[in-house]
């Protein structure tokens, strides 16, 4: 009996650091805190969604697509240096991250191809337009060609998840109750905003970006959605994915940030081989998000290249 307690005693000790002094989900999304968060909204069948849209409706479509865990910020410079060269683009948080609805549904490929499916006829959007997708992004937007290759005029890959980088450690996090354990305990509190700084060549010219990435994680939800992409996402056969991209005539631009430590040289050179028909471009001193770190240098590939592709 007294081993009992003491295990009892344990838990109920754990249970009150977690929810007093890790715990950062206090917050739930709704009208009200939306409101005072600011932004625009579109109500999809999975769930309200994010988004900020510029420039003007008569210019080039680009629609970007973020990656794993940071939100549509990640795409700052790209979006205003678009706009300003007259291209109306179009950003938006995946479910689970940033400002969008966390669903109980799987947090998978489908969920994030038909969340996209459902914010075109919300925004009104029925042309083609360029697809750019970054990292897990990158799958997203691939499958997303695939599906619909007339909707597309191009397709960028940013650092794109090739191999499948989610079945790393994600034998302990697929286990039940012990993977959200991990997940509340020490991925969400401590490694996922400190591995945000390893996306960059030199994380030290962007102090603030782990507590930029925080700001997302006190809403209810985050740390579910999180999870629950990691273990839909190592099950998926993404080489897949690119194998039936390569068979389509889609123009294509490829990405990567020559210090990138997520995305090997090794597996982007195996995707350019499964992609015969495409463009590449090697960024000099940038990590794993070349296009927020050497702006200056990604920006004009990106507009010549979608320029190039819609007849501007």
């Amino acid at each position: 009996m007294t081993n009992f307690y003491l295990a009892a005693a344990s838990i109920l000790f754990g249970w009150i650091i977690y929810t007093w002094f890790i715990n950062t989900e206090w917050q739930s999304l709704n009208s009200d805190t939306r409101s005072m968060l600011g932004g625009c909204y579109a109500a999809t069948q999975n769930g309200i969604v994010h988004y900020e849209m510029g420039g003007k409706p008569d210019q080039p479509l680009v629609i970007l697509v973020h990656g794993f865990s940071t939100p549509a910020y990640i795409w700052d410079p790209t979006f205003e240096a678009l706009v300003n060269a007259d291209f109306r683009v179009l950003r938006y948080d995946l479910f689970g991250r940033g400002y969008s609805d966390r669903p109980k549904a799987a947090n998978d490929l489908e969920l994030f191809i038909h969340q996209l499916e459902a914010l075109l006829p919300a925004l009104d959007i029925h042309a083609p337009f360029h697809l750019v997708g970054l990292s897990m992004g990158g799958l997203i937007a691939a499958e997303f060609a695939v599906r619909h290759p007339d909707r597309i005029q191009s397709l960028t890959l940013i650092d794109p998840v090739v191999s499948n980088i989610f079945k790393k450690n994600a034998f302990w996090l697929n286990l039940p109750l012990l993977g959200e354990l991990i997940m509340a305990l020490v991925m969400a509190p401590a490694r996922l905003p400190k591995s945000q700084s390893a996306d960059f060549a030199h994380p030290l010219d962007f102090p603030d970006w782990q507590q930029r990435f925080r700001q997302q994680m006190r809403f209810k939800g985050f740390r579910r959605s999180v999870l629950s992409t990691i273990r839909s996402f190592s099950r998926l056969d993404t080489l897949s994915i690119y194998r039936r991209l390569g068979k389509m005539s889609i123009a294509m631009l490829i990405l990567r940030g020559e210090k990138d430590q997520t995305i090997s040289a090794q597996d982007i050179a195996i995707l350019r081989g499964i992609l015969p028909m495409h463009t590449f471009h090697a960024i000099q001193d940038a990590g794993h998000i070349p296009h927020f770190e050497r702006p200056a240098v990604v920006n004009p590939i990106l507009m010549n290249f979608f320029r190039k592709n819609s007849g501007r």
